[in-house]
């Protein structure tokens, strides 16, 4: 049975990420890649701003993977986009 801790957590993730979508939306910028970046930088402050002060559930050690997993692909996508603006050759 999901904690009261775990609702929090889940409730605030899924309304940053609807926010997320609604505000890319509106502000005409809804990309994949904006999307995964911001949702990403959602998701590592709701972890911290519902990250207990004693005892870390198990759950919540399962999350690493999940951030690892996040900062892998946020740095792919890093890559992508300096490789694109550099000019022709300079590789």
């Amino acid at each position: 049975m999901p904690t009261r801790q775990r609702n929090r957590f889940i409730i605030s993730q899924m309304a940053w990420v609807m926010g997320t979508i609604l505000t890319l939306s509106v502000l005409g910028a809804l990309s994949l890649e904006l999307f995964f970046v911001v949702s990403l930088i959602g998701f590592l402050i709701v972890v911290e701003l519902t990250a207990p002060f004693v005892v870390t559930p198990t759950w919540r050690r399962r999350l690493r993977w999940i951030i690892a997993l996040g900062l892998l692909v946020f740095g792919y996508i890093v890559i992508r986009r300096i490789l694109a603006i550099l000019p022709p050759g300079v590789l």
